[in-house]
């Protein structure tokens, strides 16, 4: 008797060391605390402040829903991270005529100065991360990373819209 296609596979006991939604998470981690210290003791920013602060490097004038979209942050974790830069004058906010609810966000000359002068440390950092790969692997790598954060937003998306089908069947 052929098996249903979404039947449970009999893999013995899921071991967390080696469940790659856990790899993943303890990568992130570990990069994430060592690329802290970076900035962290230097400039006296988290890495959510590190975050928006980047952002807004790279991109010039947000909005913090925009930002919150684009790092993946909560609402709440990008409003702390730009309440706590704008009190140290590293970011500054300009009010949205048009939505007075929303603010346009961008960095000050100190914070610009900080982007700047991190910039390279950042790079720098990334570049170590990865040189104990060669070239091919370090191509294949990036490439696997993309094709595993494209499926994880395709996951993501069915999840809500099964949940959305889901609340409208019982609004029906």
């Amino acid at each position: 008797m052929p098996a249903e296609p979404h039947a449970a596979i009999d893999q013995g006991p899921l071991r967390l060391e080696q469940f790659l939604p856990y790899q993943l998470n303890l990568v992130a981690a570990l990069v994430s605390e060592a690329l802290s210290r970076v900035y962290a003791r230097r400039y006296r920013i988290g890495i959510p402040e590190w975050r928006v602060l980047v952002t807004l490097g790279q991109f010039g004038v947000m909005t913090g829903k925009v930002i919150g979209a684009h790092t993946h942050m909560h609402k709440t974790k990008v409003s702390r991270a730009v309440a706590f830069l704008e009190k140290r004058k590293l970011l500054a906010r300009r009010v949205n005529r048009a939505d007075m609810r929303e603010s346009f966000l961008s960095l000050t000359a100190a914070g610009r100065a900080i982007y700047e002068e991190l910039t390279p440390q950042a790079l720098d950092f990334a570049r170590r991360l990865t040189e104990i790969l060669t070239p091919a692997d370090r191509d294949a790598f990036h490439r696997a990373l993309q094709q595993i954060t494209d499926r994880s937003a395709q996951l993501v998306a069915e999840v809500i819209t099964h949940n959305g089908a889901k609340a409208n069947a019982r609004e029906l």
